[in-house]
């Protein structure tokens, strides 16, 4: 099983990144698929999660409305899209897979907000 993200990069106040994340080793159309991050100091949190089918997405209210997520089931990707990126927005972008409890994580991609 493996996930690999990719795609994260410095990035000004404002700007906008498209993080990618490539499964492989599982049956990816059955698995609910997420992204979270990770700041220093700070706990892992949950910024975005999408359904198997991709019929139904939800969103931590401090990205709702500026990212993104979706996948594409024949590529075996999830991605997530992020706009009017903030210096708050600078972490470690982790990608997860889950069904039934059992979960699986990618390595993750820094992504840093700074003029």
């Amino acid at each position: 099983v493996q996930l690999v993200e990719s795609g994260g990069a410095l990035v000004q106040p404002g700007g906008s990144l498209r993080l990618s994340c490539a499964a492989s080793g599982f049956t990816f159309r059955r698995y609910d698929m997420s992204w979270y991050r990770q700041a220093p100091g700070k706990e892992r949190e949950l910024v975005a999660t999408i359904t198997s089918a991709g019929g139904s997405t939800s969103y931590a209210d401090s990205v709702q409305g500026r990212f993104t997520i979706s996948r594409d089931n024949a590529k075996l990707t999830v991605y997530l899209q992020m706009n009017s990126l903030k210096p708050e927005d600078t972490a470690v972008y982790y990608c997860n897979a889950i069904l039934r409890g059992i979960g699986y994580w990618g390595q993750g991609t820094q992504v840093t907000v700074s003029s």
